[in-house]
């Protein structure tokens, strides 16, 4: 008796337990079918500072990094610093306010930024530094993206080298034109320029002088020099050679140079590739052109893409750039887009 009791009751319990268990995979389905679970994962946000629109170079620039966050569903949150490093420090802290996933910027200058990235960084937010580099501890951002400006430089005065290799001159005095003062890209395009020229005791650069990039720059600098002496010279020493740390500043002194009718056209040497730099090298106004790759937006966005996942980038990843030359056979060129 007993032992029959002992049965019934285990078998009670059994029948308790299963009931119970499929009352709760009812309530599951009916819980799932209500309620669907996204598989989908909702879209990272960048905070982008752009320093300005100067030039086609820059507008393609913004343009690159739209055109890959679309096709990647990457939402951007963009500000234009309009040339001053003030607004950028506003914009980064506001994209810390935001929460934004990835920070991303083009430096005006190398120095000045160790407070708004120390803040970047407590808050849990990588930063990528774009186009232009800076100068502070490494641990404060992810990595950079962009041209070697050392490098372009380096290909601007081989190309010089070459060009004058068999002129039997004692003396070639070079006229810089240099970008924006204490910008990464002006220093090392500058540095990469010199390293090579000093190979040459003929090379001596006569005049530099700051024209931030800028197409009225570039034209007024030429203007002034050329009033001053009375020609393209520097205290009566001729510019054999203008070498522009970029296209609009080139563009610029062209404009000068046609507006005064020199009799003589200097050997002339620019930087970044746009469609009218292009143009007129065809057209035998210029001698080079050292290509600085605007198209950064794919490859930006693997490297968002990486950091948000927690995921180690490279300190330092560089575009791939070409050389354009007088010798070139034109018409393998194709539309610059910018």
């Amino acid at each position: 008796m007993e032992k029959s009791l002992k049965i019934w009751i285990v078998g009670g319990i059994c029948m308790v337990l299963a009931a119970a268990a499929v009352i709760f995979c009812c309530m599951k389905n009916y819980s799932s079918q209500e309620k669907p679970v996204s598989s989908e994962k909702e879209s990272l946000i960048i905070g982008f500072s752009q320093i300005g629109s100067e030039s086609s170079w820059r507008i393609r620039n913004t343009e690159s990094i739209f055109a890959a966050a679309k096709a990647r569903n990457i939402k951007i949150l963009f500000d234009d610093a309009k040339q001053k490093q003030s607004n950028q420090l506003k914009a980064i802290r506001s994209f810390i306010v935001y929460q934004v996933d990835v920070i991303v910027f083009v430096p005006i200058v190398t120095d000045g930024w160790e407070n708004v990235l120390q803040e970047a960084k407590e808050a849990g937010i990588p930063v990528i530094i774009i186009d232009r580099q800076i100068d502070v501890d490494d641990s404060l951002y992810a990595g950079f993206l962009g041209e070697n400006g050392y490098e372009e430089g380096k290909a601007a005065a081989n190309f010089l080298l070459k060009k004058c290799s068999s002129m039997d001159t004692e003396r070639i005095n070079i006229l810089e034109l240099a970008g924006t003062a204490n910008s990464s890209i002006a220093i090392s395009r500058a540095n990469g320029f010199r390293d090579v020229i000093k190979t040459d005791r003929r090379f001596s650069i006569i005049h530099s002088e700051d024209g931030d990039f800028l197409r009225s720059r570039g034209r007024e600098i030429v203007d002034r020099i050329i009033e001053h002496n009375g020609g393209l010279n520097i205290d009566g020493c001729p510019i054999d050679v203008i070498f522009s740390h970029n296209d609009p500043m080139t563009l610029g002194l062209l404009e000068s140079l046609g507006k005064n009718q020199l009799e003589y056209k200097p050997i002339i040497i620019s930087i970044d590739g746009e469609q009218e730099s292009i143009d007129a090298l065809k057209n035998g106004k210029l001698n080079c052109v050292v290509e600085c790759n605007p198209n950064l937006g794919p490859v930006l966005m693997n490297l968002v893409q990486y950091v948000a996942e927690g995921r180690q980038i490279p300190r330092a990843t560089y575009m791939q750039e070409s050389v354009f030359t007088e010798d070139d056979d034109f018409s393998l060129y194709k539309p610059r887009g910018y």
